[in-house]
This record gives C-alpha cells, structure tokens and sequence, in this order.
C-alpha cells in the first residue's frame, strides 16, 4: 500500500474534519493529549426499537441492515458539514463545528431518507430514528495509552444531546433540540417548532428546555400538531400557573382529536395527578426525566 492509499484509509478511521480541528494536517503528528476547546453541535441518531428488530435477524443480516442504513445516513452529515465522531451500535455521534443549523437540517433530510428506506422495503417492519441535538463548549482531543489511542470528545454536552435522544420515545418525537441550539440557529422562523418541556435530565443540575422540530416528519402530523400549538401553549400556560383542572382539560380536548401525540398524553397525565396529589412546595414546573 503507497502512501496516498494509506492516508485516505487512515481517513476512513479518522475524519479529517477532526485533525483540522485539533490543528493537525496529518495523523501521524497526532499524540496522547491533543486537545482544544470549541462550541459545537452535537447529534446523536438512533434507530428505536433496534433490539427487538435485530432478534428477528441472522448475526450476518443485522450487519448488512446497519450498513446499509448507515451508507444512506452517513453522507447526509457529510453533505451539511458535519462529520461522524463515532459508531456506537445502531447509534451515531456526529459533530457540525460551523452551524447549530447545518445540524438541524442534517436531521430533516435523514428522517426524508428514512421515508425512502422504509418506501423501498413494504414489506419489511418500518423503520423509525430518534435524534437529539445539543450546542455547546466541548473539548475534543486524543485520550488512552501508549498503545491505544482515539478521538473523542469530552463535555457535559455529549451527555445532554444523548439524553435529548433518549426522550425522543417518551414524547414520541423525532427530533428534539436544547434551547442552547434554538437560540444559536440564523433564523428559527424557517422551522416548525413547538416548546415542549423544562426538565432536568439524569446527570444535570440546570434543567434544560426542550423544543421538537417538526420538518421531516409525516405531513399529516404536522398538520395536526401546528392545528393545536395555541391550544397546547394555553394548556400549558395553565399548568405551569398550578391551574391543573383547567390544564387537564385543554389537553385532554386535543388529545381527543389527535391521539396519537405522545407528548400531549404526558401532560394529560401529569396534570390529572397534579390536579388530584398536589405538587411539592418547591414545584417549578421542572421534571426530572
């Protein structure tokens, strides 16, 4: 192998996007503790119910359906100026130095993409991908040993952007942003959006809001869920006055007409206890998800 062969394969292992960051043009000048600080965005992508999916598959067919997954994903990131940090299962970790919206439309084209999977295999259990983006200070450098070393990055941001896809199953959402990446967009205007939640995710002290982009997602629920977002703020607006009777009922009446938001379920749900318990004396309107 000459050396050109050998620098675009080592490529293939480490994005040359991340040597850039680190100030590196090769990656043989790479050492242990190479470091530097950088605001980015962060995006992890996952396929839910991966598990359940991969238990109906041959060891060699679930290897297949991931790379094959990833190979219509993975250009996506590339093409909005991100790049893959790391593999992590099903999972992707990916990074977008430049633009917290570069990561958002990163986001929109792969759940269009997944329409296309999914259009391409009737036959097959459709597919569905949660993803969570965070922005923030992070510091990316080269961690191990002597004998092993790897890119990583390393901030309280890598865990809230995970946890950001994590509650993409408990609002039925398809991608969830913090308010760090909303207010760092050029022009939110451009995107349909609704305010979901404040919560204080596992690990975090400060709590974080919550917001779901809607792009992307099937134009029908879209349509229902910008149908009601007045009335979901008013619901809302009532909840976090400790107004629960009248909170129950604003979402209850929308979720009698789109049943299927998932979100709308847990505010229905809370307020119903609320409104029966109590809430604590120090209740902010904060949860701890």
């Amino acid at each position: 192998m000459d050396l050109v062969d050998m620098n675009q394969s080592f490529k293939r292992f480490v994005p040359a996007e991340f040597l850039a960051i680190l100030g590196k043009k090769r990656l043989i000048d790479v050492k242990l503790g190479d470091q530097v600080k950088k605001e980015m965005s962060i995006m992890f992508v996952d396929i839910r119910s991966f598990t359940t999916m991969s238990e109906k598959m041959k060891p060699e067919e679930s290897f297949n359906f991931i790379n094959n997954y990833l190979s219509r994903i993975g250009p996506i990131i590339r093409k909005n100026k991100g790049f893959i940090d790391k593999y992590i299962g099903d999972g992707i970790m990916a990074l977008f130095p430049s633009n917290p919206d570069d990561a958002i439309l990163a986001a929109i084209l792969m759940l269009e993409e997944v329409k296309n999977i999914n259009s391409e295999n009737p036959n097959s259990h459709p597919i569905k991908i949660g993803i969570g983006i965070h922005t923030g200070d992070m510091m990316l450098g080269i961690v191990g040993e002597n004998e092993r070393i790897e890119g990583t990055v390393i901030a309280d941001a890598v865990n809230l952007a995970a946890r950001l896809e994590g509650l993409t199953k408990v609002y039925g959402s398809s991608i969830l942003i913090s308010h760090q990446t909303f207010y760092n967009l050029d022009d939110s205007a451009k995107y349909d959006f609704r305010i979901l939640d404040k919560v204080k995710v596992k690990g975090k002290n400060e709590s974080v809001t919550v917001i779901e982009i809607l792009n992307g997602r099937h134009d029908s629920a879209v349509k229902r869920i910008l149908n009601e977002k007045l009335e979901f703020e008013r619901g809302v607006g009532a909840y976090l006055m400790k107004d629960f009777v009248r909170a129950e009922e604003i979402f209850k009446k929308i979720f009698e007409n789109n049943p299927d938001d998932l979100a709308m379920k847990l505010y229905l749900e809370r307020a119903h206890h609320y409104a029966i318990h109590g809430v604590p004396l120090d209740w902010e309107g904060i949860e701890a998800m």
